[in-house]
């Protein structure tokens, strides 16, 4: 496909065009020229959006859809349509699917499913097992049919030997460890973050103890075999603590923030809408701007949206026992400008390339065009119409947003 893209404001550091108003002219998937009142000659077609501006394509590090087993929730094809809409030309698939993604032939199927689509998957195998936390997957199988990490989806690995032999057995290829990082016995059956908001409404709380206490460790396993370990999704202000010393001791350690702990509280839990019912739990306002301050400071490397759709009937409960989850990619961006300058969430949107060692895409003559189109300026709010996927378990409904998202340009495929 051949098109040019009128009067795009370029938002990408690592571009000579930064900052700068140009038409971009693209040819057989690469950027052929940039300039301004660029010819078309040839009578190609022509894009030209309200106010837009375009940034190298954004990657989300955790993205659960599944398929296979839980298509009910939602389908590799039609996830990955809503993450090109979303503005993500890329993201890295969870392996919580049924049965779990942790041998080669899995990973291929995944691979397989999202042949032809604009937005690249990139899978995440199983550490363990069936992520049971017993003995260490296929991780090398793996590795050559395609995995980019290794990690169980929202299950902490209490068995603190196995992570270390993990931790060690992937430098042999280079390989990235994801720890999530919750103390199963300390978290117990707490539902919610232990604090006021718990206490007053009666729900069993979990501290940021659980979280912080295993990061430490984790990093304490990380310092003694090296190699490289992600630690995703924090929570509390220690853990960012914990991450900005572990980087001053030259530990290969990276993390991510999911867009909810960015933009809410506890506070959320008062009506026991299990929307807001979610792993790591909702943090207090204290935590939620020491994770702000960590984004600003580079501790934390990556925002993810933690898109996790979820049936109703496994939501649509008692609070106590509903699942956790809620989908993210439809209100990614307009969330974060709500609280993050833009250049800040552009970056944050996009760094987790380099973590996962996928190719980045930078606004430039002659690279492969993979780019995000979008307009940061104008506000909206987050309503059930607003939500593409099958599953409807957004925290979202109901937020005012900022700024609209109009698609992607990626492996040759514009979707706007």
């Amino acid at each position: 496909m051949s098109l040019i893209i009128r009067e795009a404001k370029i938002i990408d550091s690592a571009s000579l065009f930064h900052n700068q108003i140009v038409d971009l002219h693209i040819a057989e998937g690469k950027i052929a020229k940039i300039g301004t009142h660029l010819p078309n000659f040839e009578n190609i077609k022509e894009i030209r959006l309200d106010n837009l501006h375009l940034s190298e394509g954004w990657f989300d590090s955790s993205v659960s859809l599944g398929e296979p087993g839980f298509e009910e929730r939602e389908t590799i094809a039609n996830g990955l349509e809503i993450a090109a809409k979303s503005g993500f030309t890329a993201i890295a698939l969870q392996p919580n699917s049924h049965p779990i993604i942790d041998n080669q032939s899995q990973v291929h199927f995944v691979k397989n499913k999202a042949n032809n689509a604009a937005t690249e998957l990139f899978p995440i195998g199983a550490l363990t097992k069936g992520s049971e936390g017993k003995d260490l997957a296929e991780l090398f199988d793996m590795k050559n049919s395609g995995a980019i990490a290794f990690g169980d989806y929202n299950k902490n690995m209490d068995n603190a030997n196995l992570l270390k032999i993990g931790l060690q057995y992937v430098q042999d290829f280079d390989g990235l460890v994801i720890a999530y990082s919750q103390d199963t016995n300390i978290k117990g059956n707490g539902v919610a973050n232990e604090g006021v908001v718990s206490t007053r409404l009666g729900l069993k709380g979990i501290p940021t103890l659980a979280e912080e206490l295993q990061i430490a460790r984790n990093l304490f396993l990380l310092e003694y075999t090296g190699g490289k370990l992600h630690i995703p999704t924090l929570s509390s202000a220690k853990s960012v603590q914990l991450i900005k010393e572990a980087k001053a001791k030259g530990l290969k350690v990276t993390s991510s923030v999911a867009v909810h702990h960015l933009v809410m509280t506890d506070e959320k839990l008062d009506g026991f809408d299990t929307r807001f019912k979610v792993s790591p739990p909702l943090r207090a306002e204290e935590d939620r701007k020491a994770l702000i301050a960590g984004i600003l400071d580079n501790t934390i490397d990556m925002i993810t949206s933690d898109h996790n759709p979820m049936d109703i009937e496994h939501k649509k409960m008692e609070f106590d026992g509903a699942k956790n989850g809620t989908i993210g990619l439809e209100s990614a961006f307009g969330a974060l400008l709500s609280v993050l300058p833009l250049e800040t969430v552009i970056e944050k949107l996009t760094a987790g390339r380099k973590t996962f060692n996928i190719n980045s895409n930078t606004i430039s003559e002659g690279k492969n065009a993979g780019f995000t189109l979008f307009n940061p300026d104008g506000n909206w709010t987050f309503t059930k119409e607003s939500i593409l996927s099958k599953s409807k378990n957004s925290a979202f409904l109901g937020m005012e947003m900022k700024g609209k998202v109009y698609g992607i340009y990626n492996q040759g495929k514009l979707v706007l």
